[in-house]
């Protein structure tokens, strides 16, 4: 056999086997559907034992499949590590003078516009305990205007709003964690407005004060 009869056979056989490769390369594109049985490699892919809510379960001693949660347990995003933020209170117990956020713009327009939805009904819109709940017979609330609010630490109003007190009821359900500071820092520029002194105002704004008053 000639070289030439080799190289002629052998790009005969070349190309049949590219013409097999294409045809099944065709037919996998093609997604030629297959009544063979898939081969699964690990069957507990499809089928996993589990159990369903209200299930039995020969694990557990109380032959429940639904176990309370550990002890201890705490939903993801709730742990609320910070007891300065969330309860108002200091690693002793105390309450906060001074609440643990800053106070800027945005957190006192935010507290106005809850303060308003919230709490004016009973304390008006001034804080000084005379709002229209209380012209529908409701007892009064005491004035944040007083000196026993005006000197009351900040977590402490915090405790109020968040468990209530005497006639007033608990706002935890309705008021975000952050909303009750907001709130509070809303009081406390009321109670700045209504007893502000000379030494409150911008040193620049105290001569127009004075002008003003005379």
């Amino acid at each position: 056999m000639g070289k030439r009869e080799t190289y002629t056979r052998l790009a005969v056989l070349a190309m049949c086997i590219a013409i097999v490769a294409m045809l099944s390369l065709s037919g996998c594109t093609r997604e030629t559907p297959s009544t063979r049985t898939p081969i699964h490699l690990n069957p507990n892919m499809d089928d996993q034992p589990k159990y369903k809510p209200q299930g039995v379960s020969a694990f557990f001693e109380d032959g429940k499949a639904m176990q309370s949660p550990v002890e201890g347990t705490v939903a993801r995003e709730q742990l609320r590590a910070d007891v300065a933020f969330y309860q108002g209170k200091d690693a002793r117990g105390n309450f906060l003078k001074q609440m643990p956020v800053e106070v800027n713009m945005s957190l006192l327009e935010r507290g106005q516009e809850r303060f308003n939805i919230y709490c004016s009904p009973c304390h008006s819109r001034v804080g000084d305990g005379k709002g229209i709940m209380i012209q529908k017979g409701y007892i009064p609330p005491p004035n944040f205007h007083d000196d026993r609010i005006r000197t009351m630490p900040d977590g402490e109003i915090f405790n109020t709003i968040t468990h209530g007190i005497r006639n007033m009821p608990p706002y935890a359900h309705q008021v975000p964690v952050k909303d009750r500071w907001a709130i509070i820092a809303y009081i406390r520029a009321l109670q700045k407005s209504q007893n502000a002194s000379l030494e409150d105002i911008p040193e620049e704004l105290r001569d127009k004060v004075r002008q003003g008053t005379n």
